[in-house]
């Protein structure tokens, strides 16, 4: 299994735990992040091993190398005394030695692949690591933003928003009452004031007709008034 095919893994395990159980988002993120850095430690204990292992095998390559030397040496030496019998018989020994270093040789060449593959892996990890703190604060800071508005929401939709309601129509019943009091109070006030107030223009009536008759009969008491053509009396 790849590194990121693991961290993936993580991921999505934690994030299927986030949702299933409704965890709190720090402490999944916490959870997240100390999984990548465990996988971090982890792969670079890994890396140094496969160093250190290459190390050991170039060290045996360098050994299997001077061997191969040793006995082409050897063969020369034995052709230099005129004995090619063992002349043969270490070139052989020097072809085996050589078949051997060739595996050694390839071993490094895959090991020095895998360490190649590990850096790069451990360098875009360390770099998705650090972006993810970085970006803790902030996914934190929404995480609880959304919740709290969530939760705002559903104490507007529910039971604020109903109590709200309720109240203000228990106002409205209130001042309905009181106004309903207000017009009782004053039900049969418009209808006596108004009686009374014809009563009263009846009385003004008679009164009128009291004066205008009284003048009338002070009028034909002191006779007709005397004409303006009327000539005036000579003394």
């Amino acid at each position: 299994m790849g590194i990121f095919s693991r961290i993936s893994d993580i991921v999505n395990s934690n994030l299927n735990a986030l949702c299933d159980s409704a965890e709190d988002p720090e402490k999944m993120i916490r959870l997240i992040i100390q999984e990548m850095e465990d996988t971090l430690v982890e792969v670079r204990s890994a890396s140094a091993r496969v160093i250190a292992e290459q190390k050991t095998a170039s060290r045996r390559r360098d050994r299997i190398a001077a061997e191969v030397t040793a006995w082409e040496d050897k063969a020369k030496l034995a052709v230099s005394k005129g004995r090619d019998d063992l002349a043969k018989a270490a070139l052989q020994e020097r072809r085996a030695v050589e078949d051997t270093l060739r595996v050694v040789e390839d071993e490094l060449t895959a090991s020095g692949e895998h360490i190649g593959q590990l850096n790069e892996e451990i360098g875009q990890l360390q770099q998705k690591l650090d972006d993810a703190k970085a970006k803790q604060k902030t996914i934190l800071l929404r995480a609880k933003t959304a919740s709290s508005r969530v939760q705002v929401k559903k104490q507007v939709q529910r039971d604020e928003l109903d109590n709200a309601f309720a109240k203000f129509e228990r106002f409205e019943r209130k001042v309905d009452n009181l106004e309903g009091e207000l017009q009782a109070m004053d039900l049969g006030r418009d209808t006596a004031s108004n009686l009374a107030a014809e009563i009263d223009a009846l009385g003004e009536d008679d009164w009128l007709d009291e004066e205008l008759l009284r003048i009338k009969d002070s009028m034909a008491e002191a006779g007709p008034a005397p004409s303006d053509d009327a000539e005036p009396k000579k003394a």
